[in-house]
């Protein structure tokens, strides 16, 4: 932000990257216009898939990283497929993480927890989560929409972790809306959802 001369934004965070994003918040709240909170944990440090996923993998990963413990990450997130050459450029865009970021990453969520912390984040909250999402609980979703006051809460139906990924269409709908109600305005082109769905975006 500073680089670009950004006074604030919308952040936005998946997984992981929620966290991220609530700590933006409570650190920044004059830069936050909106966040938008995407199967996002409440304490992940009590996370059973998540503690087990350290247990059983990557506290241990090495160089190099195994292509099929990837593919099996990835697709351990979703509840229904996404498009083959999709899930191939997520695959190939994570094996470009050495081993001791997958370490440093997980280590450093699993020692998170800004859930003591919710009430004092003042900024327009979205929620999204997928109602058959394995990683991030139901429990957490409610614990973040009545931590932040005035949180909007979105479960969809039929959808895993990456909501964003199966749901690419209703998600960017969402989204736009969300962004237009904390007074962004709208987009100056229509949502490209063929683009979406061939290349993942982060959004920090």
């Amino acid at each position: 932000m500073d680089a670009l001369s950004l006074p604030g934004g919308i952040v936005a965070g998946h997984s992981m990257g929620g966290t991220i994003a609530q700590r933006f918040a409570l650190d920044y709240p004059g830069r936050t216009i909106g966040l938008v909170l995407i199967g996002a944990f409440a304490d992940p440090r009590g996370n059973q898939s998540v503690v087990e996923l350290w247990d059983s993998a990557v506290s241990t990963l090495t160089d190099p990283v195994d292509p099929r413990f990837v593919l099996d990450f990835q697709q351990s997130t979703l509840a229904r497929p996404i498009a083959p050459a999709f899930l191939d450029i997520v695959v190939q865009e994570s094996l470009k993480l050495p081993a001791r970021v997958w370490r440093a990453a997980l280590e450093a969520l699993l020692e998170s927890n800004v859930s003591p912390e919710l009430s004092a984040i003042k900024a327009p909250t979205l929620i999204v989560w997928g109602e058959q999402d394995t990683i991030a609980s139901q429990s957490d979703q409610e614990v973040l929409a009545n931590g932040i006051a005035g949180a909007q809460l979105r479960i969809y139906g039929r959808t895993g972790h990456a909501v964003h990924w199966e749901e690419p269409e209703r998600f960017a709908s969402d989204l736009t809306s969300f962004v237009t109600g904390c007074g962004i305005g709208t987009p100056a082109r229509p949502f490209n959802t063929k683009i979406a769905k061939e290349r993942p975006r982060t959004v920090i």
